[in-house]
């Protein structure tokens, strides 16, 4: 993904840095005492040996080191080494194979307009609002019939910067402009197993929602004059689509991140005190749009609040084609990553959301009563409940704190509820939520665990024992429970993994933790995007890895090529075929590769997914 390298965070809450240390400290005493026991934080003891002479600990799960050769149950596969995980092309586990399936120019429908990376070529803006997008990252299958050789296909695409998609530094055109804008957004196309392998398929559901796509929204924020312009122009578009979730009722849950690179200022502009918070600045990320379409001039009177419709979870439906996708604005404003929704007590839908920027936070939406009875009602689950946000404890328990207009500091500094959630972010400042190292993917695990990727955070400036690395390159996982099934307000929490302490074993050597996913057997699929570690004098790629938190052992399975990212995830119902993406690769220079065509072919890098198999035809990670 593309990332906001700044941090807007300037609230002075106390930082998870400081809570990790106070609480690492105590466990390290504690462990210490009792004899190194099975509860302890082995990965506290950085650079000691805790185990036998011819063992390293590299990491932690659920108290267990993980060392070399350790036995898992759920792991049978023949880890990637890392020799193979560097390349113009990607590599896999010796037990299994990979296709590739719609990259970047893809028509949506058989016989339609086609992009195959030529750079003399590009598609029209057009062409490109009836192809797979540019930036391939979180995605569901969402199975048609009984089986698992048929399914709607909803990706996200997150980002495509202009030299990669126009071929050139800065728009000079609407027309340029509209063919980024198209480029982004939401693919769904139906994808089928035609002799032994997967392609798109003709569909009556099929289509692209992107940056001019009619969208609308719903919630207490919905008819908030901070939703509308003076301009009186109608809402359009989903942009900067990061990761996904799903629901139980059978939609797509796709998360706006970055939103703020998109908009600049052609003119005189005072930033606010929110649009500082967010992050928009006179240049954005440098795309131009503002030159040429109004909706993205910070400076333009006419479009005042055009840069509060976007930063929200969005709700697809992929068998309706007709369906107009819905903001959903009681799950709060920000960057959102993800959005892992389970079923808790009482059968409440609840969804865990990372907010993607350096010291920022943890936030949780728990729907008011049981989705199914909120369904008949004709209620959306994700329009009436409670939004929290985490405040981590030194003794490993956490609060969720309730971002409500009844809370008297907020009432104190917001006009009403609607303002609470275009403005989340100033809110979780506020009541005093727990600053984190860019909280990405969330997952949660069929026993009740939540993990969390904190990528890296590399304006860390204080280091100690438990947690080494001033600045932090690599990143860690954390993991908590939560109190009466996943709807209570107390929390406990332990770290899962350091990924700094895996880089002495060639099978688990990662770094920055992005993607994440637990199955139902409680395998835990890390994914990767940034700073990978060097193994012996091999610079490793992004990569998948797979791990058992029971033993603790992580194993890699899969590697990207130069200058991508690993990202996506999801797995036909039989969970024999799973779909990752490139997000990326090259960077978009057809000097570092050309994939997915052959190097050397001078084609320009498309993103696009894999089509993972196990060659014994087993379950995706056994």
């Amino acid at each position: 993904m593309i990332h906001d390298n700044g941090s807007s965070n300037r609230s002075g809450n106390r930082s998870f840095e400081d809570v990790l240390r106070v609480r690492m400290s105590r466990r390290s005493a504690i462990a210490r005492g009792a004899a190194l026991s099975a509860t302890g934080f082995l990965a506290a003891f950085a650079g000691e040996k805790l185990l036998t002479p011819d063992s390293s600990i590299v990491g932690q799960g659920s108290g267990r080191a993980i060392a070399q050769g350790r036995s898992s149950s759920l792991m049978n596969f023949a880890a990637l080494p890392a020799a193979n995980s560097a390349g113009v092309m990607p590599s896999i586990s010796a037990d299994y194979q990979f296709d590739v399936l719609i990259p970047w120019g893809t028509p949506l429908q058989p016989g339609g307009p086609t992009y195959d990376g030529n750079p003399s070529t590009r598609p029209t803006s057009a062409q490109q609002a009836q192809q797979v997008g540019i930036g391939h990252d979180g995605m569901w299958f969402f199975p048609i019939g009984s089986g698992s050789d048929r399914g709607m296909l909803a990706i996200n695409h997150e980002y495509g910067t202009n030299s990669h998609v126009l071929g050139k530094a800065m728009p000079g055109s609407l027309e340029d402009v509209r063919l980024s804008q198209h480029a982004h957004g939401v693919a769904v196309v139906e994808i089928a197993k035609v002799n032994g392998k997967w392609q798109v398929v003709s569909s009556n559901n099929a289509r692209r929602i992107h940056g001019n796509t009619p969208v609308t929204f719903s919630g207490p924020a919905a008819n908030s004059p901070l939703l509308s312009t003076p301009a009186g122009n109608p809402p359009l578009g989903t942009l900067n689509n990061c990761a996904n979730g799903k629901t139980p009722w059978g939609t797509y849950l796709t998360c706006e991140e970055n939103f703020n690179g998109y908009f600049g200022a052609t003119g005189a502009w005072t930033r606010t005190e929110a649009q500082a918070r967010y992050g928009f600045s006179a240049g954005g990320f440098g795309y131009g749009w503002h030159n040429f379409d109004p909706r993205f001039d910070l400076s333009n009177p006419s479009y005042t609040h055009e840069e509060n419709r976007f930063g929200w979870v969005v709700e697809i439906d992929p068998m309706n084609a007709s369906q107009v996708p819905v903001k959903r604005t009681a799950l709060g404003r920000f960057k959102h990553e993800n959005a892992e929704l389970v079923v808790g007590q009482g059968g409440r839908a609840v969804v865990y959301m990372g907010d993607d920027e350096r010291f920022d936070y943890i936030y949780k939406f728990v729907s008011d009563s049981n989705w199914r009875s909120l369904i008949a009602r004709g209620i959306s689950p994700l329009d009436q409940g409670k939004l929290y946000v985490a405040k981590f404890n030194d003794n490993g328990t956490g609060n969720w704190i309730e971002l409500s207009i009844d809370n008297p500091a907020l009432k104190a500094k917001f006009a009403n509820q609607a303002e609470i959630l275009t403005y989340t972010r100033i809110a979780a400042d506020t009541v005093g939520a727990t600053p984190m190292d860019r909280p990405e993917w969330i997952a949660a695990a069929p026993n009740g665990d939540v993990y969390c990727t904190l990528t890296n955070n590399t304006q860390r400036r204080e280091a100690n024992a438990p947690n080494p690395l001033a600045p932090n390159p690599f990143g860690h996982i954390i993991k908590w429970r939560d109190s009466n099934n996943h709807v209570g307000t107390t929390f406990t929490w332990d770290i899962f993994v350091l990924a700094q302490n895996t880089h002495r074993i060639d099978q688990s050597a990662f770094g920055s933790p992005d993607g994440l996913w637990a199955d139902p057997d409680g395998r835990l699929f890390i994914q990767t995007d940034g700073t990978q570690p060097v193994v012996n004098g091999v610079q490793l790629n992004d990569q998948m890895l797979v791990a058992d938190p029971t033993t603790g052992e992580i194993r890699r399975i899969f590697a990207g090529v130069t200058g991508c990212e690993v990202t996506g995830i999801t797995v036909t119902p039989d969970r024999r075929t799973m779909f990752v993406n490139l997000q990326h690769p090259g960077d978009g220079d057809p000097n570092l590769t050309s994939f997915p065509a052959e190097p050397g072919s001078g084609r320009i890098p498309r993103d696009a997914t894999i089509v993972i198999t196990k060659k014994n035809g087993g379950v995706i990670g056994s």
